[in-house]
């Protein structure tokens, strides 16, 4: 095995499904990464069983080079697998695990670089973060600390899978649960009750005809399948027998935004629709209200052209193209938190990952491992950033 699939390997035997404790992997990574004389910053989780971690090779000094991966995984549980999961099987030029695409390959890439890494004259800086399935939540402690020690590297690659093509942009997201209450009779005398379930149709209907008018006079943005933000409902519950008007309903609906578009002023239009939906209800049901909690947020990104990100294009294949990914990642907060150029760019195809029988093929692996050699050169071993 190369060095890369030799840590791809070790990588996938921890099961660092998001429910559970990356600190096994951690504890390794770092070990290794110490012995190499890197020096590591750990940013543990509130209930101490995840931690994030920095690490540094080279001279603590302005400009070089961040890579970033996630090394928490979706669940396998209850999928049909041929191999196991969390033990990396070699079939062919395929290499088997839950994570090797997403996003294992990349972390392992970052570690093996680090293995064979000269005598820097700037920073190579590794940032591996935990719970980035579950809303990028791991990456934001250790993004506010690395911006306050400001830390800028020259350029970020956030390693998600790309088949090692150029990614530039992706749209940002906001989740919201939509509570709806009304007032509760028997279904005889349904007209006299207020139906939670109703408001909430409501408001869907509503949020509706805003995804039209977003879409007839709303921001856009080339090369995204669907230009503009999109607004999407994706489950509504409520009541409990069919002759009792429901008082409770909850909808749960996201937001995927342009990098530009204006996330609080998206929300105030949710929050104006939801009381606009109410108000005639109030003077007969005094309690009816539909109340919107944001769970979750990452922005977008959109990364304009620089020098920095010209010399990362010429570090990867001949043919590479430039795109917009179709799902997010951290790469839109590392930007709003560092205010420094962002690349999306790793082995492997996200059509591979979340899937039964996730595998990465080798020739993506070595195709990284000659990106990040040719990067290392260009941002860690020369003295100036273009």
């Amino acid at each position: 095995m190369t060095p890369t699939e030799l840590w791809l390997s070790r990588l996938v035997a921890h099961p660092t499904v998001s429910a559970d404790s990356n600190l096994p992997l951690i504890a390794e990574v770092e070990q290794a990464l110490t012995a190499l004389g890197a020096d590591c910053t750990r940013f543990p989780d509130p209930t101490g069983q995840k931690a994030a971690l920095l690490a540094r090779l080279g001279p603590d000094a302005p400009g070089g080079l961040m890579l970033s991966g996630h090394v928490d995984v979706v669940p396998a549980a209850g999928q049909d697998w041929t191999v196991p999961p969390f033990q990396m099987t070699r079939q062919g030029t395929r290499l088997y695990g839950r994570g090797t695409t997403d996003m294992k390959g990349f972390v392992a890439a970052m570690l093996a670089l680090a293995q064979r890494a000269p005598k820097l004259t700037r920073p190579l800086w590794l940032a591996i973060s935990y719970d980035e399935e579950v809303g990028c939540v791991g990456v934001r402690p250790m993004l506010a600390a690395i911006a306050a020690r400001n830390i800028r590297p020259d350029l970020v690659v956030v390693g998600e899978p790309t088949a090692m093509q150029l990614g530039l942009g992706h749209k940002g997201k906001l989740a919201f649960t939509v509570t709806a209450t009304g007032t509760a009779r028997h279904s005889s005398e349904a007209p006299l009750a207020l139906n939670a379930l109703h408001l909430a149709a409501d408001f869907m209907a509503g949020v509706r005809a805003l995804q039209d008018d977003i879409a007839r006079s709303g921001p856009a943005e080339d090369g995204y399948s669907i230009p503009h933000a999109t607004l999407h409902v994706g489950r509504l519950t409520g009541g409990t027998v069919v002759n009792l008007v429901p008082d409770k309903a909850e909808l749960l609906m996201e937001a995927r935004l342009l990098a530009s578009d204006d996330a609080a002023a998206l929300t105030l239009r949710l929050h104006d629709l939801a009381a606009e939906i109410v108000a005639p209800h109030r003077a007969a049901h005094p309690s009816a209200s539909l109340t919107l909690t944001e769970t979750g947020s990452y922005p977008g990104l959109s990364t304009p052209a620089s020098p920095a990100v010209s010399a990362f294009a010429a570090c990867l294949p001949a043919g590479t193209s430039a795109f917009k990914l179709s799902y997010g990642t951290e790469g839109g907060l590392f930007a709003q938190s560092l205010g420094v150029p962002v690349v999306i760019c790793g082995p492997g195809d996200m059509a591979q990952g979340h899937r039964p029988d996730e595998y990465i093929e080798t020739s993506q692996l070595a195709a990284c491992d000659a990106a990040l050699d040719a990067a290392l050169r260009r941002f860690c071993l020369t003295s100036g950033s273009d």
